[in-house]
C-alpha cells in the first residue's frame, strides 16, 4: 500500500478535430489526408477564444505511472475528491496476485493517493450514503474462463445440510468425492444453515390425520472444479458427493449434489463482501456481507436512505433470478427485498412517487429475451408495470440513461446502446419518457449525431443540459470504432449541439462525471483490441481527460456563492450569500455521480425556487424525499447566460 502523494502538472494535448472547423477546413483541402500544416492550423483554430466560446475545450491529465489504475468505478465525494476503484482492473494477473487498487484523486490540487483495497471490487456496485460515505458491494470471486481455455471440469454444487441442530461451515478448498472416487474442490467459503423441522398433518395407514415432524434440508451453492484435468471428470446427471474427511453422522448429514459439471464456458463469479469508504479517514470500513454474492449489481438510493441492491452474477457464475436485498445504513445490515428479475447493471431511477423506474439500459449479462422491457417497479407492493414505446428495446445493452434536468419534470432519456453480447449492431436512437403522466410511454428523441453508439457517457450539467461524449460503434471498440465526438443535449429544444472533440477514445469500462467547478472529467476505456484490424493486444486507457464547457469561456466573472447554509432540511428554507444576486437566474441542487459501465443512477439536478435578498438568496428545499434523497449535494447558481458558479456543498436531511 502506498500512502505517498504526488503533485504533477497538467499537460495539454492536441485535441481531435472539432466538427465545425474540420468540415470547413477539409472542404478547402482535399484529399482527406491531413497534412502537417493542417494539423497546425487545427491546433491554432481550437485554441482561439471564439472557438472555445462555442465548443469548449479538452485537457489531458497524464497520471504518474506509480498512480495509474484501471478506472472501473468513479464516485465524486463530498469533499470534491474522486474515488476511482480498479480492484483487479480486468487483469487476471492482478487477481491471482491479490493486487487490488483504489486511487483517490484531488482535481483541485491535482494530487493522487493510493488506498488500501481489501477485496476485489472489480465490477462491484456502489452508491453514496446520506452521511457522505460510499457503499461498495460485490466484486469478483473468479474470472471467466472461455470454453477453449477450460482445462478442468467445473460447475455448481448444492451443499446440503440435514442436521437441524447446527449450521455447517464449508471452507474454501473442501473436497467432494463422487461415488467413483473422483474429487472436486470448492472455490469459496460458505456456511450452510441448519436444517429446519416442520410439523405437518399427514394421514397414517388407517387414513387418520396425525402430526408428523419432518426435516427440511438446507442448502447453499458453491462452484467446484475437478482436481484433475481428465475429460472423464465431467458429471452429466444428478450425483451425490460425500465430503472428504467427514465420517459418521457429520458425513451423513453434510454432502453435495450436482448434475452438471462440465467443460463449458465458466462465467465470472461474484462476492458477498460489502464496505463503506469513509472520505474523512480515507479508508474502507467493512460492513456485514450481503446475503447473495453479486458481480455487476446496481445500487440505488431509496426515500428512507436505505439502498436497494439488485441483480448480478452469483458465486457460481449464474445471474440472480430476482433475489434483491436492501442495505440499512443505520444498522449496517442487509434486509430481504421484493423479488424481481433484472439483467446486470440495470438503470433504476428513484421516482417522485417512491417507485423505481427501469429504463431498459443494462450492463449485458442475462438472456437477451428476459428483463429487457422497461417499466415501473413498485418495490413495496412488488408489482412491475411495463411501459411502451421504447424503440430497439433489444439493442440497449451498454447504454446510458439519465433523469433529465430538472428532476421535477420526471423525464428519463435513454441514449444509444447495442445488441446483447459481442454483436457489432448498435443504435443511434434516443427515447424519452415522461413519468409524470398517467400512462407514460417512450417517445422518440433526436438521433445521436455520431450514429449508432454504445458505451456513451452522459453527464447532467448545471445549465440544465446533458453533455455526452465518447463511446464506440462496435462492441468494445472493435475495428477501431471509438467515437472521438462530444455533443450537448438541450431538453428545452430537444436537440443536440456539437462540442469540442475529445482526444482520448472511451468505450468499455469508461466513466464521466461533473466536477464541482463545472467541468466534466472522463476516465478509463478497455477496448478488446489495440488496432483497427483487431490483431494487436489492447491497452487499458489510464489517462484522464477534462472537458471545460463553453459556458466557462463566456467572459466576465462567474457568479459566486460566498457563504450560507451547509446543513439544510427538506421543506425548509436555506439562505446563501452572494454579491451577484441580481445576476442569478437559476439555482440547482446536483447530486454527485457514482458511475460504472456508463451506469449512473445517482446523478440528478433539482431546481430550487429562490428569492433575492439584500445579502444573497433564500431558497426552498422540496419536501419530497423521493425527489431529494438525503445526502450531500452541489449547489450551483447560474446567470442568464447559463454560466454557473463553483459549487457549494450542502448536506440535505
Amino acid at each position: 500500500m502506498s500512502e505517498s502523494i504526488f503533485r504533477p502538472t497538467l499537460r495539454t494535448k492536441r485535441l481531435a478535430i472539432g466538427s465545425t472547423v474540420f468540415l470547413a477546413f477539409t472542404g478547402m483541402n482535399a484529399p482527406a489526408a491531413i497534412s502537417f500544416a493542417q494539423v497546425k492550423y487545427h491546433e491554432y483554430a481550437i485554441s482561439r477564444p471564439e472557438y472555445k466560446r462555442q465548443y469548449g475545450s479538452w485537457t489531458v491529465v497524464n497520471i504518474p505511472e506509480a498512480f495509474q489504475v484501471n478506472a472501473i468505478h468513479a464516485t465524486l465525494l463530498n469533499n470534491g475528491k474522486v474515488l476511482i476503484i480498479a480492484g483487479s482492473g480486468n487483469e487476471k494477473d492482478n487477481f491471482k496476485a491479490g493486487t487490488f487498487r483504489t486511487l483517490l484523486w484531488d482535481p483541485v490540487k491535482n494530487t493522487y493517493k493510493l488506498i488500501h483495497t481489501p477485496a476485489d471490487m472489480f465490477c462491484a456496485g456502489h452508491a453514496s450514503l446520506a452521511d457522505g460515505q460510499v457503499l461498495v458491494a460485490g466484486g469478483t470471486l473468479r474470472y471467466e474462463v472461455l470454453k477453449p481455455d477450460v482445462k478442468k471440469a467445473g460447475g455448481t454444487m448444492q451443499v446440503r445440510n440435514e442436521d437441524p441442530n447446527r449450521p455447517r461451515k464449508v471452507p474454501k478448498g473442501t473436497v467432494f468425492v463422487s461415488p467413483t472416487g473422483d474429487e472436486y474442490v470448492s472455490n469459496d467459503n460458505l456456511v450452510v444453515p441448519a436444517a429446519t423441522k416442520v410439523t405437518k398433518m399427514v394421514r397414517n395407514k388407517q387414513g387418520v390425520k396425525a402430526p408428523k415432524t419432518v426435516v427440511v434440508t438446507a442448502q447453499q451453492a458453491v462452484f467446484v472444479e475437478a482436481r484433475d484435468k481428465d475429460k472423464d471428470k465431467a458429471v452429466k446427471k444428478m450425483t451425490q458427493f460425500r465430503v472428504k474427511g467427514l465420517k459418521g453422522n457429520s458425513g451423513e448429514t453434510l454432502y453435495g449434489m450436482a448434475k452438471a459439471i462440465n467443460f463449458n464456458k465458466q462465467d465470472y463469479q461474484g462476492i458477498k463482501a460489502a464496505y463503506e469508504f469513509n472520505p474523512a479517514t480515507e479508508q474502507y470500513e467493512k460492513v456485514q456481507p450481503m446475503q447473495y454474492a453479486r458481480w455487476y449489481p446496481t445500487l440505488v438510493t431509496l426515500p428512507d436512505n436505505k439502498i436497494m441492491t439488485v441483480s448480478g452474477l452469483d458465486d457460481t457464475g449464474y445471474i440472480l433470478n430476482g433475489q434483491n436485498e436492501i442495505f440499512d445504513p443505520k444498522t449496517k445490515t442487509w434486509l430481504p427485498a421484493a423479488t424481481h428479475y433484472f439483467p446486470t447493471y440495470p438503470a433504476l431511477f428513484l421516482t417522485a412517487d417512491q417507485k423505481l423506474f427501469y429504463s431498459g439500459s443494462n450492463g449485458g449479462y442475462g438472456p437477451p429475451t428476459k428483463g429487457r422491457v422497461p417499466g415501473i417497479w413498485d418495490w413495496k407492493k412488488n408489482t412491475f408495470t411495463t411501459v411502451p414505446g421504447l424503440r430497439d428495446a433489444n439493442t440497449r445493452e451498454t447504454s446510458p440513461s439519465v433523469l433529465l434536468p430538472p428532476a421535477q419534470d420526471q423525464k428519463v432519456m435513454i441514449l444509444g446502446g447495442g445488441k446483447p453480447g459481442e454483436s457489432r449492431v448498435s443504435t443511434a436512437h434516443t427515447d424519452i419518457i415522461d413519468l409524470s403522466k398517467q400512462d407514460p410511454k417512450f417517445t422518440a428523441g433526436p438521433d445521436l449525431p455520431a450514429g449508432g453508439t454504445r458505451y456513451l457517457s452522459a453527464v447532467i450539467m448545471p445549465d440544465d443540459t446533458v453533455f455526452t461524449t465518447g463511446g464506440s460503434g462496435d462492441y468494445r471498440g472493435k475495428h477501431g470504432s471509438d467515437i472521438l465526438k462530444a455533443q450537448t443535449y438541450h431538453p428545452d429544444t430537444n436537440t443536440f449541439t456539437s462540442a469540442a472533440d475529445p482526444t482520448v477514445g472511451r468505450d468499455y469500462h469508461s466513466e464521466a462525471l461533473l466536477l464541482p467547478d463545472g467541468r466534466v472529467v472522463t476516465f478509463g476505456s478497455n477496448p478488446l483490441f489495440g488496432d483497427k484490424s483487431d490483431t494487436l493486444p489492447p491497452t487499458f486507457e489510464k489517462r484522464i481527460e477534462i472537458y471545460t464547457p463553453a459556458y466557462l469561456y463566456q467572459g466576465g466573472e462567474r457568479p459566486q456563492v460566498t457563504g450560507g447554509t451547509t446543513e439544510a432540511v427538506r421543506g425548509k428554507s436555506a439562505d446563501f450569500t452572494t454579491s451577484d444576486a441580481s445576476k442569478i437566474a437559476t439555482v440547482r441542487l446536483m447530486r454527485p455521480s457514482s458511475v460504472t459501465h456508463v451506469t449512473d443512477v445517482q446523478q440528478r439536478s433539482i431546481a430550487l425556487d429562490f428569492k433575492k435578498t439584500a445579502s444573497g438568496i433564500t431558497t426552498t428545499i422540496p419536501k419530497n424525499s423521493a425527489l431529494v434523497p438525503s445526502g450531500w449535494y452541489m449547489l450551483f447558481v447560474a446567470d442568464k447566460k447559463g454560466v454557473p458558479s463553483v459549487a457549494r456543498w450542502v448536506h440535505i436531511k
